[in-house]
């Protein structure tokens, strides 16, 4: 019984983690603002590509943590033919935060382009224009943040995995060195 904990049960528990976590922290986002920003996201192109990507990224990271997590009794070790792959995709975590700004800066450009000089805009015009620079931020962090719990958790869940299980501790890593 022992067994199939630290094999199948505790690698599939942890794998699920980042997902609980980007759907707790969705559901955590008060449900007018949840509302408004799917609304605006339907409209705003580079918020696909934000959303597209970072959903595509987050879905192989949790398959390859998975992998990363299976003790392999014939090495007595974790499976680390995915850790290059866990690494990579959590570095492209970085990626977003700067779509986020490039499509914020965008929106802003688009906002006050669209203003007639020394016309009186109301504000609510310039509210309703200025809210897809919003979702692009906002759409940035959220897959940014996402993105880099996979790599965290295979890291402290194999130490989990190897004290339950009663291994040897890991090997100490130099600061820097990436699982």
């Amino acid at each position: 019984m022992r067994r199939f904990w630290i094999h199948v049960v505790l690698p599939l528990v942890f794998s699920a983690v980042p997902v609980l976590a980007a759907a707790l922290l969705f559901v955590a986002i008060p449900a007018d603002a949840r509302h408004e920003y799917l609304r605006r996201v339907a409209e705003t192109p580079i918020d696909w590509i934000i959303i597209g990507l970072g959903f595509s990224l987050f879905a192989v990271q949790v398959a390859f943590s998975w992998r990363a997590m299976r003790w392999s009794d014939a090495r007595a070790d974790f499976d680390h033919r995915a850790d290059r792959w866990v690494n990579h995709l959590s570095q492209a975590a970085e990626w977003f935060p700067l779509l986020g700004l490039i499509g914020t800066v965008v929106a802003i450009l688009q906002t006050f382009s669209s203003i007639t000089p020394g016309a009186r805009p109301e504000p609510s015009d310039i509210i309703r224009k200025y809210a897809p620079a919003i979702t692009a931020t906002g759409g940035g962090l959220y897959m940014a943040f996402i993105n880099i719990l996979p790599a965290w958790v295979v890291a402290t869940g194999r130490d989990l995995i190897r004290a339950l299980g009663g291994y040897a501790p890991a090997p100490e890593q130099a600061p820097g060195d990436k699982l």
